[in-house]
């Protein structure tokens, strides 16, 4: 069956989702959990779609052409699309229980925001032409823009119009490289835009244009206000699409651009990708260190692994442009099979975190404690989302994160003195990430789920609904598959980066190992690492096992020694205390972070009128944004003069 024809059957059932959550809502317990099911299946669709195009090389350029250019299925399209549904999948069936404690609260409006959402990206990444691109955009950033500001308290307001007026701001930029585009090639359709290549100074105007634009959506470091503010705010089921799905938007685009648009031919482009990721990395994870509020620290991980990506963007466009292939295919692997596996198991943590804060009614750390035994299906699969974002072998984030080191281990062997310093750094700086990933997450699941409670509300919950935990479930054995499964799904993603890169698919795996491209340069076989590791497991089990009537003799209950003073729960381990040596040690980074964006600072004074306290004067200037930005969408042929 024709990829687009399941793309559509998706797309309707998130239309039929969408308008039974709205028809139903004088039932909505019953119409919300249909909902959620038959999105599911959008996402099952999507998914068929996806995997279907990549695994079968499946062009659909014809079908396109006799669309009039308004869609198109590529590889990397078909990569996007299952990324999206994949979590849209996930994020429905949690959804089923997720949304009984929005009845009453208007979830019926949330969750016809959610299915218009995914549905809009998915038609986004296989738009073919500007006008369709753009008017999807929109109402994509509508759509979120209305779901940030779903409960109506003042905080979610101030916090959606600051996302509103910056995503904007990026459309604007987006859209001006867009019509530099346009204009010079006479057309709107993506296809023609490298029949007519650009001037140099001109490639490299609407380079930055759009890295600075997708630099937005994607949040990278320095753009990422709005998600810090947007994502903790929002309904799980619908942040976990903003936080893994919506943000790769922005590293989409950026490949469009750099890549198919523009051919990467600037040498420079790419290390200033590299640098862009490789801060966006270690800075990502450095201010998650000193959140305690667990979905403000999960949003801050989304930067960081962002960041991770466009390193192996940065190193691809470093092998284009100086015409070493291997170095621009390895690179380009690696940050594709990362895209994937973020959205897996990021998706997976914001699903858990969303679990924890549903139970205990607070995104603060510092009052759970104890929750592996009150709610051990949640832990389990929230220790295996803590391993994969860690890059621990074998699951899926070590694999993508090994493709990108070998690359850059590649990179500092090749070309000029300029590959030779910033390969390296680009290894000091993943490896810095990776190692402060560890200690992060190591005090999130020590704090959230070990120990002793910290409140009675912790010591008294239990276990979220079966819907709730098949969704985690299922990404975590995505994890485990995405990771051990490597030698046989690599190669799909060398045949998408080599799509992209006019290259013949290039072997990186041979029998149950990988290896980047050069098989002398290294070799791993995550599933012998996988049986390794289960052997030793099993030996401190026997151990224990053999022991246990001694073990159980000796055990001591009470209280901690607390230095002769009586013990007090406050003396326990709190997350801000585990981090207190790494704050004071880069306090020179933690004290010079800005504490308000431009846009806090400069423009939200002025559209607020906070008159009594809960008043916010600003929904009329969102309105008339959406009305202007709308307007110039619709007529963007009459303002580039061109006809389509």
């Amino acid at each position: 069956m024709n990829p687009l024809v399941l793309v559509l059957f998706a797309v309707i059932s998130y239309g039929v989702a969408a308008l039974i959550s709205g028809l139903g809502r004088h039932d909505e317990r019953d119409s919300l959990r249909l909902a959620g099911v038959i999105s599911a299946f959008g996402g099952v669709f999507g998914v068929l779609a996806g995997v279907s195009t990549i695994v079968g090389h499946y062009d659909s350029a014809d079908v396109a052409a006799a669309a009039n250019c308004v869609v198109n299925m590529d590889m990397l399209s078909a990569l996007m699309v299952v990324v999206i549904s994949i979590v849209t999948m996930a994020a429905s069936i949690y959804s089923i229980n997720y949304l009984k404690e929005y009845l009453g609260k208007s979830g019926w409006k949330i969750n016809i925001l959610f299915n218009i959402f995914a549905a809009a990206m998915t038609v986004l990444v296989i738009s073919a032409n500007v006008i369709t691109f753009m008017v999807f955009m929109e109402v994509v950033s509508i759509a979120s823009w209305l779901i940030v500001i779903s409960d109506g308290s003042l905080n979610s307001r101030k916090a959606g119009l600051n996302y509103f007026i910056v995503d904007h701001i990026a459309s604007l930029l987006i859209m001006a490289a867009f019509l530099i585009l346009s204009v010079n090639a006479q057309s709107y359709d993506f296809s023609t835009f490298t029949a007519v290549p650009l001037s140099a100074g001109l490639a490299s105007f609407t380079f930055l244009l759009a890295l600075v634009g997708f630099g937005i959506k994607a949040a990278g470091i320095g753009l990422h206000g709005w998600l810090i503010k947007a994502y903790p705010i929002s309904p799980s089921y619908c942040s976990t699409l903003i936080s893994c799905v919506m943000v790769k938007i922005g590293i989409y685009g950026i490949l469009k651009f750099s890549i198919l648009f523009l051919g990467a031919t600037q040498l420079w482009w790419g290390f200033l990708v590299l640098i862009f990721g490789a801060v966006s990395s270690v800075l990502g994870v450095m201010y998650a260190l000193a959140e305690h509020d667990i979905k403000r620290l999960l949003a801050y991980h989304t930067i960081e692994n962002i960041g991770i990506i466009l390193i192996g963007v940065g190193v691809s466009m470093i092998g284009i442009a100086s015409h070493h292939p291997v170095l621009a295919l390895l690179g380009l692997l690696g940050g594709l099979y990362h895209l994937l596996n973020h959205a897996i198991f990021k998706g997976l943590l914001c699903l858990g975190s969303g679990s924890i804060v549903y139970r205990m009614h607070t995104k603060d750390m510092d009052k759970m404690g104890g929750l592996g035994k009150t709610m051990p299906k949640t832990a389990l699969a929230f220790l295996i989302g803590t391993l994969a974002i860690c890059a621990l072998p074998p699951f899926n984030g070590f694999v993508s994160e090994w493709f990108i080191y070998q690359s850059l281990f590649s990179m500092g062997k090749v070309g000029t003195a300029s590959n030779m310093l910033f390969g390296p750094f680009g290894m000091v700086m993943l490896a810095l990430t990776g190692a402060l990933a560890c200690m992060c997450f190591v005090k999130v699941y020590g704090i959230c789920f070990t120990g002793a409670p910290k409140t009675e509300h912790a010591a008294n919950t239990r276990e979220v609904g079966a819907a709730m935990t098949t969704a985690t479930t299922m990404l975590a054995i995505l994890c485990i598959v995405l990771g051990v499964g490597s030698p046989w799904i690599a190669p799909y993603f060398s045949a998408i980066a080599s799509s992209m890169l006019h290259l013949a698919p290039a072997p990186v795996a041979t029998g149950n190992a990988i290896y980047p491209v050069v098989a002398n340069q290294a070799i791993l076989s995550t599933p012998v690492i996988a049986i390794m590791l289960m052997i030793f497991a099993l030996v401190p089990a026997a151990l224990l096992y053999v022991f246990r009537q001694r073990r159980l003799d000796r055990r001591q209950q009470g209280d901690p020694w607390a230095c002769g003073y009586q013990y007090e729960q406050r003396m326990t381990v709190s997350a801000e205390g585990i981090t207190r040596p790494m704050r004071h040690m880069f306090s020179f980074i933690y004290d010079n972070r800005p504490k308000q964006s431009l846009v806090d600072r400069h423009v939200l004074p002025h559209l607020f009128a906070v008159a009594d306290g809960s008043q916010l004067d600003g929904r009329k200037v969102c309105i008339l944004c959406c009305v202007a930005a709308l307007f110039v969408v619709l007529f963007f042929p009459l303002i580039s003069g061109v006809a389509c």
